[in-house]
């Protein structure tokens, strides 16, 4: 038995092997400085009940060359040494052994955990033509003597494990100078840090070159057209550098080159069509560069490119029918591009295809057919414009299928069962369509492997599917948004014991939670659970045994009584969901609780008495607005919230003061306090938050003095709503630092002043509401404004505003105007994000504009709404023609003027 098999024969086996000199066997002596190679180890087994150290006793007579991992010629001289991912956690030193095997020509200590010191010996090792001590523990500078080893063919010294490696002296260009007989270079994560002219020029030389593997290198760009000259490379993989450059059209003259990838690496300007015709190239990777720009021409049909992936960059256009022609095809990825147009019919074509990403693009018009790709286990065209059905896939014959995710699309019709029953299939993904109908009699046929289903918001209906109680490997289901019926009770849930995801929320049946034979043992264990619209009438008991969960959504039911204060005992519970139920206080006692709640929105509810801080200092999200809390607001109410995001409690009766330590909330994105009963001035400091206040409502309250005029130059201000107040005093000059300002309303106060000239550089304005104050002048600003391209509510009614309206103002406002070239789908509504990557936490602009005298409030202010109020004024003279070019207006109201 050789001696490696030896040593991992058992998987309980903990080895250290230290590397030294000594003379083995007769045939290995008559190496000129012998074999020179003494494994000291010692292991021991777990099974053994004394627990002692076994040590392992050589026979000097060992054959060696019989080794697992030794080589050696007909003389007996070792040639090669493959250590290669043995667990070895020792040193080498300059003086060890290793390093008289004279006749060594191929030496791989790869994937071991030697002492991170990099001996400097192996120049004695001048045989060597191949060298791998990738991610073998060695840290720091690679030493010059490597770049002595002139007959290496392959030298590999790739790591991306801590601490690493550099080259800084010798750097690049000194290791490889005189290593001309190179044919691959691995160097992957080691610290290079030189510029494109340094690195390219310092390849130069290897000619021969053929595999060059630099990712990770701290490499910067532009490629330096030196790299030209390395005409036998066929494989170029630079990713993860910030290379900021575009690619060099001489890549498409590599006669040999197979393999191109350029992920990550800042990529920009337009991809020379060449690239995509080059005959040999089989992978092209140049995703997740958001730069990079091209489109699809025609595809030759003698390419032989089996792996394309665009991800994440920018490319558009459409996908001609021509990508048929590229038979050799595995694996394409276009996700998260600008891509339009329909899916060319040609995919059927390819045979090969294994993976298939086309998500959050623009595709629209039907998906093709899908049945010749019987290899395919990858299906993604979730979040584009696809519309009909999806039966053109004959989905029996894809028995290798895995995922398929062709989730808010415009897909109609009826599923086809045959997808529910491909045997391979884990994860079924068909969310926001149109699909119809219902899960039809799946009973023993559907997948066991199957372990996600999402079919939420689309339009099935009948009763609740009970065939998904026969998918025991369901880990995810979503069924919400639909219009399922009748009533479920949670315990049958028991037979879902993998289930760790259950959303149920927006149908119109009803889940009973009452059922008192729920097992803690046998029911699933959630970390999400929504039952938002499910009719329930009291808060789940069976809750108290979910001790995983992390999100919880019992949104728009009837709950009524009191918010348990054991739901504040799950340790794990991060989301809390209980807005728009009829909770009126929470159970007391709520002192020494330790929640880990870092969202919790209770809005639409009947809370009353003081207003509850749980968890103070890790909150992130507090919604409290539309109750019935009365009190005054906690004085040290923002010592407790230093690390909320998001604090509204609108819509209450909240009296009293605002108290100053509000402004110790220093993480605030968005305070909303309006619709209350506050009165006295408004805490300064609150206009002085740039940090990162972005959302600052204190409408329809009591509150008085003056608009602060110390508004910083980092004002970070979105929306700033102090409407219906008693404030006075002018617009502060300093408001014009707030450069991000989508929404100003200030009006039913008692401002005065002329108009506000100060905000006309102001690009982001929307919204400017001014009515009803003591305004007084002309509107007419002087100097070169840029003025208010995207102004689409204009608000100056009730204030005593004077003179001509004139031209150069109102020109600017090209949001009142038809734009044909608006892409509809880009329309949207003025909120702010909370959070870049999640949709369900955000602030929701809303605005009150009147029309004929009646108050119209929007709880969403849509960018194609637009109005012009400035009526009950004194202005005067014409009425511009450019009024009459705002054709998409909604409301346009000049009356009580002195118009001509």
């Amino acid at each position: 038995m050789s001696l490696f098999s030896l040593l991992f024969l058992n998987s309980f086996v903990s080895v250290t092997f230290i590397v030294n000199a000594v003379s083995v066997s007769a045939q290995c002596q008559s190496d000129q400085s012998r074999l020179l190679l003494q494994l000291e180890s010692s292991f021991s087994y777990n099974n053994d009940s004394s627990g002692k150290l076994v040590p392992v006793k050589w026979n000097q007579n060992t054959d060696c060359c019989s080794w697992d991992g030794v080589s050696c010629d007909g003389g007996g001289h070792v040639i090669g040494l493959d250590l290669n991912s043995r667990s070895i956690s020792s040193s080498i030193d300059d003086s060890s052994s290793l390093f008289r095997l004279q006749h060594l020509q191929w030496l791989n200590l790869a994937y071991n955990e030697f002492n991170p010191a990099f001996p400097s010996a192996f120049d004695k090792l001048e045989n060597l033509r191949y060298l791998n001590l990738s991610d073998a523990g060695f840290g720091g500078q690679i030493p010059i003597e490597i770049s002595r080893l002139t007959r290496l063919v392959t030298l590999d010294l790739s790591t991306f494990t801590f601490p690493g490696l550099k080259l800084e002296e010798p750097n690049l260009g000194t290791l490889v100078r005189n290593l001309t007989r190179l044919k691959f270079l691995y160097l992957d994560g080691v610290n290079l840090s030189a510029t494109g002219n340094e690195w390219c020029q310092a390849l130069s030389p290897l000619t021969e070159l053929q595999v060059l593997n630099m990712s990770g290198c701290y490499l910067s760009g532009p490629i330096h057209s030196s790299l030209s000259m390395l005409r036998s490379l066929s494989v170029i993989h630079l990713d993860f550098n910030n290379l900021s450059t575009s690619v060099p059209k001489f890549f498409a003259e590599f006669p040999n080159l197979t393999s191109l990838s350029l992920t990550y690496t800042n990529l920009s300007g337009r991809l020379p069509d060449e690239i995509f015709q080059i005959p040999t190239l089989q992978t092209l990777d140049l995703s997740d560069n958001h730069l990079l720009q091209g489109s699809f021409k025609k595809f030759s049909p003698n390419l032989s490119l089996q792996t394309l992936s665009l991800s994440r960059t920018n490319f558009e256009g459409q996908v001609p029918e021509s990508l048929g022609n590229l038979g050799k095809l595995t694996r394409i990825e276009l996700a998260e591009c600008n891509f339009s147009g329909a899916i060319p019919k040609t995919m059927k074509k390819l045979s090969q295809l294994v993976y298939l990403d086309f998500s959050f693009n623009r595709f629209s018009g039907p998906i093709p057919s899908f049945s010749s790709s019987r290899n395919l286990t990858y299906l993604s065209l979730g979040y584009n414009q696809l519309n009909g059905g999806i039966h053109s896939t004959d989905w029996s014959s894809l028995s290798k299928l895995e995922i398929v995710d062709l989730g808010k699309n415009k897909l109609s019709g009826t599923i086809p069962p045959a997808l529910f029953c491909i045997p391979s299939l884990q994860r079924l993904f068909l969310s926001q369509n149109q699909f119809k109908g219902n899960l039809g009699d799946l009973h023993g046929k559907a997948s066991l492997l199957l372990e996600g289903l999402d079919l939420s918001s689309n339009k099935f209906q009948g009763q609740f599917p009970i065939s998904v109680f026969e998918l025991h490997g369901l880990k995810l289901l979503s069924l919400s948004s639909n219009n399922y019926s009748g009533s479920i009770p949670m315990s049958a849930f028991q037979n879902l014991r993998n289930l760790s995801y259950l959303d149920l929320s927006y149908n119109r049946f009803s889940i009973d939670v009452t059922d008192t034979n729920i097992s803690s043992i046998s029911f699933p264990t959630f970390t999400t659970l929504k039952l938002a619209s499910c009719n329930l009438m009291e808060f789940p008991d069976f809750l108290k045994n979910q001790s995983s969960l992390i999100e919880l959504d019992l949104s728009k039911n009837q709950i009524h009584g009191k918010i348990p204060n054991w739901i504040w005992k799950a340790t794990s519970l991060e989301h809390l969901n209980l807005s728009q139920n009829l909770f009126v206080e929470f159970q007391r006692p709520l002192e020494n609780i330790t929640s880990n709640v870092r969202f919790l929105d209770a809005h639409g509810n009947q809370l009353q008495g003081q207003v509850p801080i749980l968890n103070p200092y890790d909150v992130f999200y507090l919604d409290y607005s539309d109750n019935n809390f009365s009190s005054i607001l906690p004085p040290h109410i923002g010592d407790s919230l230093r690390s909320a995001s998001f604090l509204s409690l609108a819509n209450n009766n909240f009296h009293g003061s605002i108290p100053r330590s509000i402004c110790n909330s220093t993480s605030l994105d968005v305070l909303d306090l309006s619709n209350n009963s506050l009165s006295g001035p408004i805490p300064q400091c609150l206009f002085q938050m740039n940090v990162s206040l972005g959302v600052l409502n204190l409408r329809g309250n009591n509150l008085s003095g003056i608009i602060s005029h110390t508004f910083p130059e980092s004002c970070k201000l979105q929306t700033l709503d102090l409407n219906q107040n008693r404030l006075e005093g002018k617009v502060p000059k300093s408001l014009g630092n707030c450069k991000m300002l989508e929404v100003l309303d200030i009006g039913n106060n008692q401002i005065n002043g002329n108009f506000p000239c100060h905000l006309k550089n102001i690009a982001t304005l929307h919204v400017l509401v001014l009515r009803s104050n003591k305004f007084n002048g002309h509107i007419d600003c002087p100097g070169n404004n840029s003025g208010w391209p995207l102004l689409q509510i204009f608000d100056l009614a009730s204030n005593n505003f004077s003179g001509k309206l004139h031209l150069s103002g109102l020109g600017t406002w090209e949001a009142m105007r038809p734009n044909q070239d608006k892409n509809q789908s880009k329309l949207k509504q003025l909120m702010f994000d909370l959070l870049e990557d999640d949709d369900q936490y955000y602030y929701q602009d809303a605005i009150t504009v009147t029309i004929k005298g009646n108050e119209l409030e929007l709880v969403k202010i849509l960018t194609v709404f637009t109005s012009i109020d400035i009526s009950c004024n004194n202005f005067e003279g014409p009425i511009p023609e450019v009024i009459g070019k705002f054709n998409v207006i909604y409301a346009l109201n000049f009356s009580h003027n002195a118009f001509t």
